[in-house]
């Protein structure tokens, strides 16, 4: 391309008085007129000198919006020679949601992770296990990280410390005086989600061959993952209350398991939560067998209170001494922080935070004090009472709306963001056909560590407010 060809690359092109960078406003017009096709591919793009002289802008921006183009394939830099429209294939470089992706050898855990990433809006998912995007506070994440930032910048160049930013440790504290667990700043690990949390614990207390007990329905993802550590993965039957103690004991005794991972508050994914009964009957099993508990409580914040459901965390009757208690804000502050933690004895918190720093030396600085700030604001707690009743207004009239259309829900909790669903009819076919009609189900298959087929299914109160899927719904179940 000459350079009598300019008026082609940006003619109308910038605005002073736009909110927009001069820089950006290069990006975005050359940008478009690549993709229609007004750029033709292989061609010269004008000197750096020659555009910034044509727009009066400094060689600087147009340096500043050529490098971004090259970074984002649009063009590419020659050396000696300058930079040229990129030759790209037919597919556009504007990011578009991807299609749910078909099974191909059937359902399993890998394809509904995969699936649940592929940014389909969230009421065409009602399988999903997280809160729209709507409903949680961008603008408190926004200013804290704005305020994190602009007070120290150098953050963003260095390491964080292995067992976690102090000061918002020393916050978690607190957090779990409310729930009763006594646990100081030095028994507190953070982490990248209860994700890494289950991992490094399972890493730490378990070799090949080892037999880890999970409840049976439970957390899809920590069964692979288990599993890629060549340990065994066990159900134990959940019912309304808790585990279903009589197997629970025999299959402590049969397997000898080094870990039971269990959700005491809002079971993932019938939204149960344990009794004070079965909660110290699940400890003395644990002990007479020297099964190290594991106790997921990520969905904290969506419980309301024992006034209203009663709850009791083992490690609050334990107080960490054989368990090991897992959280995070994944669910209720913003998934793409990564925020988790550990709370555990004082030794084993030492070796867990060695551990972590084995793995992955630090966890994302950042993030942890963006999560401290915004506890530390004040607005958290009524943020979350507004996800309860949000939820609150939604649970009984989507209940109601499942009922009528024949699905049996034994399990109706008054909290939580998940109902588990019978449907009548194998779950892995139901979830398929949704697929197929642009939708997303959770059958209830990949929530037992066998892996058989179910009638059951999780469903997110939350993304079953679009009428495509009570349409689906109504069509299949008729």
């Amino acid at each position: 391309m000459t350079n009598t060809q300019l008026p082609t690359v940006a003619a109308g092109l910038l605005d002073r008085d736009a909110g927009e960078s001069l820089t950006d406003q290069i990006v975005r017009t050359v940008a478009a007129r690549i993709e229609e096709r007004l750029l033709r591919p292989g061609g010269r793009m004008p000197s750096i000198r020659a555009f910034a002289a044509a727009h009066g802008v400094s060689a600087f921006t147009v340096v500043a919006a050529y490098d971004k183009l090259v970074a984002r394939g649009y063009l590419e830099s020659r050396r000696g020679a300058g930079f040229f429209v990129r030759v790209r294939p037919g597919a556009p470089l504007a990011a578009t949601p991807a299609a749910i992706e078909p099974a191909q050898q059937g359902l399993d855990v890998a394809w509904l992770v995969r699936n649940m990433f592929r940014q389909l809006p969230h009421q065409q998912m009602p399988g999903t296990g997280v809160l729209p995007a709507e409903w949680l506070d961008g603008a408190a994440v926004a200013g804290a990280l704005r305020h994190v930032t602009r007070r120290q910048q150098d953050i963003l160049l260095n390491y964080g410390v292995p067992q976690g930013f102090l000061p918002l440790r020393q916050q978690l504290q607190l957090k779990l005086a409310e729930v009763e667990i006594a646990a100081g700043p030095e028994q507190i690990v953070t982490t990248a989600g209860v994700t890494q949390a289950l991992d490094m614990v399972a890493r730490e207390f378990t070799r090949p061959g080892d037999t880890i007990l999970v409840d049976d329905p439970a957390w899809f993802l920590m069964f692979a993952s288990f599993a890629a550590l060549g340990t065994r993965v066990v159900g134990v039957p959940r019912l309304a209350d808790g585990p279903d103690l009589a197997r629970l004991e025999e299959l402590a005794a049969l397997h000898q398991p080094k870990l039971y991972v269990i959700n005491s508050v809002l079971h993932n994914p019938t939204s149960a939560s344990l009794s004070a009964a079965k909660a110290f009957q699940v400890l003395r099993i644990a002990e007479r067998h020297g099964i190290t508990l594991v106790e997921d409580d990520i969905y904290c914040d969506l419980h309301p209170g024992p006034a209203v459901q009663p709850a009791t965390r083992l490690a609050a009757l334990d107080q960490l001494k054989h368990v090991i208690y897992l959280s995070g804000f994944s669910k209720t502050m913003a998934a793409n922080l990564r925020v988790g933690f550990i709370a555990a004895s004082p030794e084993l918190a030492r070796r867990l935070a060695d551990r972590k720093m084995l793995q992955t030396l630090t966890t994302s600085d950042i993030g942890e004090r963006v999560v401290h700030r915004i506890l530390c604001e004040g607005s958290y707690r009524k943020h979350a009472e507004r996800m309860r009743a949000r939820l609150d207004g939604l649970r009984a009239r989507t209940v109601r709306q499942l009922e009528r259309l024949g699905l049996r829900i034994d399990l109706a909790q008054p909290a939580g963001m998940f109902v588990w669903a019978d449907a009548g009819r194998d779950t892995n076919v139901l979830a398929e056909r949704a697929m197929a009609a642009g939708l997303l189900l959770a059958p209830g298959s990949l929530f037992s560590p066998n892996q058989l087929p179910s009638r059951c299914m999780r469903l997110n109160i939350a993304a079953m407010q679009d009428a495509a899927v009570w349409r689906f719904l109504e069509r299949e179940l008729a």
